[in-house]
């Protein structure tokens, strides 16, 4: 009989939806905070009560099983209120990127087919939620609030509006918060008690090589047994605090949040990332565990003025990927969080998060150098793209990932799924990797055309079709570039039509308002005759053109 790993041994599968995962933590703790925001703190027993009466209304406005409920809000308790509401209801949350230009809004609120959005008239880092849906939908003004009927958008019922304002066209928070009267709690309840662990609780949009983002439709299982796992490896418990200043619509923190609901501890977050509140926050409320992830994040904590005066001596954990920072991030870390223990990870929105994260016992230079080892019931290898053959240890390879986690499919896109997921369940990531001799995973790139800004997924076919659309631009090529705070910036090469001109802050200025401004390109190159293979322009020698031109 050969041995056993005893931790594979003692593991146990727990799993149940999303929304009785909040039920459970307050049948557990109901006066234990759950969320605590700057300005907002909610109790388990609140978030539950709130969650229950929002989906009474959204079940008012006709949402029920499978349905898709479109979340446009910025990190705050509205946010997770609806994401539990919605789960209760047994409906599908489709949780949409705060920063997205209305092009962008349009197509996914097309094309994940919403019903319901709830958005909110709050100014969120000056975006105006309102006038960007305006945008997006020119005739949104004209309609029955209570009846949408618009062509870009035909399943599109209502939009609900939080906050004090009345806008044309939405409904506003008086009216849907009334409509909870009309539910039928029996029939909530019901619903909730129906949900298959197996069928969609998220919608979560992420770009792909192709030009529009790709939705990942993500199981209540695969959401669920991830963050138990991330738990269960972090050793996180009921007592703990667990920060996380990520965008509440990324998978990255909705993945911690889970993760410390699981155990009825306490989720600590901003409604966005201030270095200076991010530390009063850390120390003010005892925080034991956090996740900044992201270079940005880092070093914005380590050089604040208040970082080497800040204690930060009850933090235990930290998620800080130093085996993808420079090492002055870590050094400073480790001097200010003596009680740490540093932890790399690796995962994806199409994994539902954490694919590989370090053990607590693993060595420091595991945790500092590599991104850990697969969760329980994870499966990860690195294979050969030219031979389709797993490569040697230590060799690089894309990333095939297959477990529990995996996303089911991307939404109404087959092709595109039969691509990334094979008949044996393995998940081709196009991540590049390597896995050593201890089974330590590490992180060296991407196979596909892809940018990563500041922790964001950016195709480059997104940039290079808006600025294809310029009168002047008859080519496009995007690549990235190194970048001191944003790890990648999108750089653009492009091929002029016969007898028009352009230049380069013509064209940034170009794509302002139709793409997100951490896909606008930060430098614009101009080229007459492509570097090419037989059939292929060669972008990366595009790139160490620009890199030698740049000096990095």
């Amino acid at each position: 009989m050969t041995s056993l790993n005893p931790a594979l041994e003692s593991a146990r599968v727990h799993a149940t939806s999303l929304g009785d995962l909040l039920l459970i933590a307050a049948d557990r703790q109901p006066d234990k905070m759950a969320i605590i925001l700057p300005n907002q703190r909610l109790s388990y027993a609140e978030l539950r009560d709130q969650a229950i009466r929002h989906a009474l209304s959204l079940q008012a406005l006709g949402v029920g099983t499978g349905d898709h409920v479109g979340l446009l809000l910025p990190t705050g308790t509205d946010f997770v209120i609806i994401l539990f509401a919605t789960a209760l209801l047994g409906a599908v949350t489709v949780p949409i990127n705060a920063r997205y230009q209305p092009p962008e809004l349009a197509y996914v609120i097309e094309n994940a087919d919403l019903r319901v959005l709830l958005t909110t008239d709050k100014i969120a880092q000056a975006v105006d939620f309102s006038k960007r849906l305006n945008e997006a939908f020119p005739l949104l003004a004209s309609q029955d609030a209570g009846r949408l009927q618009l062509e870009a958008a035909p399943l599109l019922k209502n939009i609900v509006i939080f906050g004090q304002s009345t806008v044309p066209g939405m409904l506003d928070q008086r009216r849907f918060d009334a409509l909870a009267d009309k539910g039928n709690l029996q029939r909530l309840h019901i619903s909730r008690l129906q949900v298959r662990l197996g069928s969609t609780a998220l919608i979560l949009y992420t770009s792909g090589t192709t030009a529009n983002p790709k939705g990942c439709m993500i199981s209540h299982e695969a959401m669920i047994r991830n963050s138990a796992a991330l738990a269960e490896r972090y050793e996180l418990g009921t007592e703990d605090s667990f920060w996380s200043p990520l965008p509440i619509f990324h998978i990255a923190a909705i993945l911690p949040m889970a993760a410390i609901f699981t155990h009825a501890g306490t989720y600590v977050t901003t409604n966005y990332f201030q270095a200076g509140e991010a530390l009063r926050m850390m120390e003010g409320e005892k925080v034991t565990a956090t996740y900044p992830c992201f270079w940005t994040i880092m070093s914005d904590l380590v050089d604040h003025p208040d970082f080497e005066k800040t204690d930060l001596s009850r933090v235990k954990l930290m998620n800080a990927n130093f085996a993808v920072q420079p090492p002055e991030i870590g050094e400073k870390m480790k001097k200010a969080l003596p009680n740490a223990v540093f932890v790399g990870t690796f995962g994806m929105t199409e994994t539902a998060g954490t694919v590989t994260t370090s053990r607590l016992d693993a060595t420091e230079e595991q945790r500092f150098t590599r991104l850990g080892t697969p969760l329980s019931g994870m499966e990860v290898k690195a294979m050969d793209p030219e031979t389709g053959e797993q490569a040697k240890t230590g060799a690089k390879g894309e990333a095939w990932i297959r477990g529990y986690s995996t996303f089911t499919e991307y939404y109404k896109s087959p092709v595109k799924s039969a691509e990334a997921l094979d008949e044996q369940g393995w998940f081709h990531s196009g991540d590049l990797i390597s896995i050593d001799e201890d089974g330590q995973l590490m992180f060296h790139g991407r196979l596909r055309d892809m940018l990563k800004v500041g922790g964001e997924n950016v195709a480059a076919v997104e940039i290079e079709i808006c600025l294809q659309k310029h009168e002047a631009v008859k080519l496009a090529q995007v690549v990235g570039v190194p970048h001191p705070r944003l790890s990648e910036v999108a750089a653009a090469f492009i091929e002029l039509e016969p007898e028009r001109s352009a230049n380069e802050e013509e064209l940034i200025a170009f794509c302002k308002g139709k793409i997100a401004g951490f896909k606008i390109p930060r430098y614009v190159r101009f080229v007459e005759e492509w570097p090419q293979s037989s059939t292929k322009i060669q972008k990366f020698r595009l790139q160490e053109d620009l890199l030698a031109e740049l000096g990095l």
